[in-house]
Parts: structure tokens; sequence; C-alpha cells
């Protein structure tokens, strides 16, 4: 059995990671010769010195072999191989990067087709619902097909938000701490002015949702993920006017102008549930304390303590003290 191995073979390693033959070649003649001139070199592959040149300048690019004056020499094969294997590593990762990126990408361009396609053939799904059985439910049911669903509601009055506390807030509840659901609401101030009212808004937050409320909300609607929106059957009366009668309407022009409208409302609402440093300093504050005397009795500095005043007051968008007092009244902070 001939035990003489192939040169060939020995660069075909080299050749997988993105060196042309002749460089793989010339890299094998280097590792035996370890140091040699550009003659040298020529002469032990054969090949006129011109032409190794130009190998041996991708070998130096590459870090396979250093040049010191007239002289190459190799740099051990474990380190090149490293740093060839990590370049190509780093290559896939990028590619990798790229592939998802195109993939996200078709995902979105893909509601652009769709409303486009929806259009032109006259298409538009909507769906009527009536009752406040079948339209609370069915959002849990829509949400329970992708979860977990990002759903965006404003409430405008009362007695939409405390149909739903009676009879539904149980399930949502349920659904937003199981992670099938990722509610966040903006409700008319007034409809959660009610002790009993903030209590059910405080275990809905304690699932993980997010509230906020707004002196005045244009109207009812909502927004579950990037594909359906609910709309009432008349924008700005309220859902028991008709009997809970209302869409589903399943075109993400129509979703995303609603998710528009919510941010907006977003922005301008104020937490129900103020954070508890800004609420101490409120409630002393309201008792008639100096911020001396609030610092003393919260163990904290006098700047501390002005600085959770300024808190306060950009959470209740204030302008001053005393209109941050009112408006922590008004909101039941206090």
């Amino acid at each position: 059995m001939s035990t003489t191995r192939n040169p060939a073979s020995q660069a075909d390693p080299f050749e997988s990671l993105g060196l042309s033959p002749d460089q793989a070649a010339l890299y094998t003649a280097m590792l035996r010769l370890h140091r040699a001139t550009l003659t040298e070199l020529a002469e032990a592959v054969d090949r006129p010195a011109e032409d190794v040149l130009d190998a041996l300048d991708g070998l130096v690019r590459l870090g396979a072999v250093n040049r010191r004056r007239e002289e190459f020499l190799a740099r051990h094969p474990v380190a090149t191989i490293g740093r060839l294997v990590a370049e190509r590593l780093d290559r896939m990762a990028r590619e990798t990067r790229q592939i998802d990126e195109v993939l996200a990408a078709a995902g979105r361009l893909t509601h652009h087709y769709d409303a486009g396609h929806d259009w032109h053939s006259g298409r538009f799904s909507v769906e009527p619902l009536s009752g406040a059985d079948e339209l609370w439910e069915s959002v849990i049911g829509l949400a329970l097909q992708a979860p977990p669903a990002e759903l965006v509601m404003a409430v405008p009055d009362r007695r939409t938000m405390a149909r739903f506390a009676d009879g539904f807030v149980g399930q949502w509840i349920q659904a937003a701490a199981d992670g099938i659901l990722r509610p966040r609401m903006v409700v008319a101030l007034d409809a959660v002015s009610e002790p009993a009212m903030r209590q059910v808004c405080a275990r809905f937050s304690a699932a993980g949702a997010g509230l906020r409320a707004l002196d005045t909300v244009p109207s009812w609607f909502f927004a579950l993920g990037e594909g359906t929106a609910g709309l009432p059957a008349e924008w700005g009366v309220p859902l028991p006017e008709h009997s809970y009668n209302c869409y589903l309407v399943h075109a993400p022009v129509a979703v995303g102008a609603l998710r528009a409208l919510f941010e907006e409302l977003w922005a301008r609402a104020a937490p129900i549930f103020p954070r508890n440093n800004a609420q101490q300093v409120l409630r002393l504050a309201a008792r008639g304390l100096s911020d001396d005397a609030i610092a003393r009795h919260l163990g904290v500095s006098v700047r501390t303590v002005r600085a959770r005043f300024a808190e306060a007051m950009s959470e209740l968008g204030a302008q001053s003290r005393f209109h941050a007092g009112v408006e922590a009244a008004r909101r039941g902070w206090l």
C-alpha cells in the first residue's frame, strides 16, 4: 500500500475556505520551506516569478504568509485556518442576518400587497358583531390564533368600561397573564374614577396590561395585531347605545390608521396608577408639609423630594405643583 500523500488533497481544505488552487499549492510549498525568497518559491512550484508574486500577495492579505523584506515566512497552519474559518463564520452570520431581514421585509410587504389586491378586487373583509358577549369573546378568540397578540383599545365611556369589567375582564386578565394577549388601553378618565373600577384596573395592570386615562377619548375602537380592527357601528357613539353592534375589519390599512390614532392618544394620556415615589410626595404635600418636612418623613434629601415632584408633574402633564395637586386629586391619586 502506498503511503505517499497527494499534495493536492492537502490543499483541499484551504480551497474550501476560499483559497484559489494556486494559492493553496503555493501555501503548501511555503509550509515545507517555512522561509523562502520569491525566486526559491518560484522554483519550488515551477511557476514564473510574476505568477507566484500575485498568489503570494493574496496569501499575505489573507494573513497566511508574512513578508519580511525579500523573504516570505509561512504562518502556522492552525493560525491560518483559524483566521479563515473566523472570516467565513462572520460572512455566514452577516448573510444569515440579511436573510432574516429579507424575510421580515417580505412579511411587511405582503400586507401592502394584500391591501392593494383587496382594493382592486373589491374585497374588503368586514365582519359584523352583535352583543357584548360576541365582541369581547371574539377578541380573545382572535388572540388565541396567533399569541402573543398585541392589542390596543380605546374606551370612551363609563358604561362600556363597566360592562367589560363586570363580565369579561377576568378572561382578559387571564389571557394577559398567560401571555396570549398584550393589551394597552386608553380610557376616559370618568370611566375609572370609581374605587371599584380602579381595583379592576389594578388587577388588569398587575397582569401586564398598560393602562392610561385621558379626559376625552374620541370613540371606541381597537386594533389587534396588524390584521384586525374593531370599529363601532357609529364613530363617537358609545357601544351600549347601539347594543354593542360593531364591525371587525380585516384590512392592514385600517389597522395601521387606528394604531396611529391610538399612539397619539397614548402619548397624551396619563398613567392611571402613579409611581409610588410620585404619589408619596403629592399626598404629603396635600397635607400641608413643606419640602423639608417631606424629606424628613421619607428619610430622603430635599433634592430627592423635588425630583419626585418633577416626576409627578411630568406624569400628570402639570405646569406647577398646584396644578399637579389638582390633577392628582381628579385622578384619584391622593
